[in-house]
């Protein structure tokens, strides 16, 4: 294989996660391909020349240089969410760039969806674009998901998923993270958090999930109304009729970063908590039993580093996300491309056109 000659576009907090993650490639794989970290692009030169010299980058570039740098064939798009659709266009006009790696939000209108559908289209399968739901290639959700795929369970009826955490009920982390609070659907709960949990349930239903209402709450006088700090929405899959609830909070007191999944089925139910992340549950109406299953630090290729039995975490997830990027090498995985990320952003989108309705509501 090529060498991967790798260039970031953003180099805020999630850059430095993809830093440490490609960085850790090698002592996790034994096939992972030889890696390039070239250059480093950011609108303040300060800080992409920090990150540069941090992270073992070689060079720190302006958005005009990055793009006329011919040795990168492999981008990560990294910035703030409302300019992703740009970095991906800069991107895709670089004449040597194959691979894209794209952080979730795809974009963050109707009109970015609609002309992003249209490249895709262009490009076909010239360009590999993954986007950065790494969510889904969690050690336990990945087996979760095969075993699910196995159709064990059978039909399903019901489903619950919440992604919640409290740290923006403190002043000082809001102040800290205005970029984010952003009116919906660029910024918010579901946008930011929610979109992870809307992307694990196409993976598991399908891509063409619907959305039937949406609720919200908690307010600050720092926090714009129309960027949800709570926010849930009803789902329904029309194919298989599956419905549930899916919620997104940064305003839930106690929870820490908590993941909880359920599934109920014709023949059993599957349940998880990134609680508990080194395995999954799921219960046989035959038996009458639930099942714990150990999934330890369970991917393919299998790794030594630092053992199998090791708990995942979101980092081991993520460094599984741009092995899979680079190589192609896990054939059990779901795999977020770009369809995917419009479709997840499409629900994104529905989500805040129903938080409206309901603001006006109950006002």
């Amino acid at each position: 294989m090529k060498s991967i000659q790798i260039g970031f576009i953003g180099a805020g907090g999630i850059a430095r996660a993809h830093a440490f993650s490609l960085n850790s490639l090698k002592y996790y794989y034994s096939d992972a391909p030889e890696i390039n970290l070239v250059s480093v692009a950011s609108i303040r030169e300060e800080s992409r020349s920090d990150f540069a010299k941090s992270y073992g980058f070689s060079m720190a570039q302006n958005m005009d240089e990055f793009v006329k740098n011919d040795e990168l064939n492999t981008v990560f798009i990294l910035g703030p969410n409302k300019v992703h659709y740009e970095h991906l266009k800069l991107a895709l006009e670089m004449p040597n760039v194959t691979r894209i790696y794209l952080e979730k939000p795809v974009c963050s209108s109707k009109s970015e969806e609609k002309h992003m559908k249209s490249i895709l289209e262009n490009i076909g399968s010239k360009i590999n674009i993954q986007v950065g739901f790494q969510y889904l290639l969690t050690s336990s959700i990945r087996e979760a998901y095969a075993f699910w795929k196995s159709g064990t369970l059978g039909k399903p009826i019901h489903f619950n998923l919440k992604y919640y955490h409290g740290d923006y009920l403190q002043k000082s982390y809001r102040d800290k993270r205005q970029t984010r609070l952003t009116p919906a659907p660029d910024g918010g709960a579901m946008a930011d958090l929610g979109s992870h949990g809307i992307s694990l349930l196409m993976a598991f239903f399908g891509e063409d999930l619907q959305i039937l209402s949406a609720l919200q709450s908690g307010s600050f006088e720092d926090v714009p109304e129309n960027s949800d700090l709570f926010s849930s929405i009803s789902l329904v899959h029309p194919k298989t009729k599956v419905v549930g609830n899916m919620s997104a909070s940064r305003v839930s007191s106690g929870t820490g970063d908590l993941v909880y999944f359920e599934i109920f089925a014709e023949k059993g139910a599957l349940r998880f908590s990134s609680h508990s992340v080194d395995y999954f549950e799921y219960y046989l109406e035959e038996t009458g039993q639930w099942i714990k299953q150990p999934v330890g630090s369970h991917y393919k290729p299998i790794t030594s580093f630092p053992s199998g039995h090791v708990p995942p975490g979101w980092l081991r997830s993520m460094i599984h996300a741009h092995y899979i990027f680079l190589t192609g090498n896990d054939e059990k995985a779901f795999v977020p491309d770009l369809n995917h990320g419009l479709a997840v952003q499409r629900v994104v989108r529905e989500t805040a056109t129903h938080l409206a309705v309901f603001r006006d509501e109950i006002s």
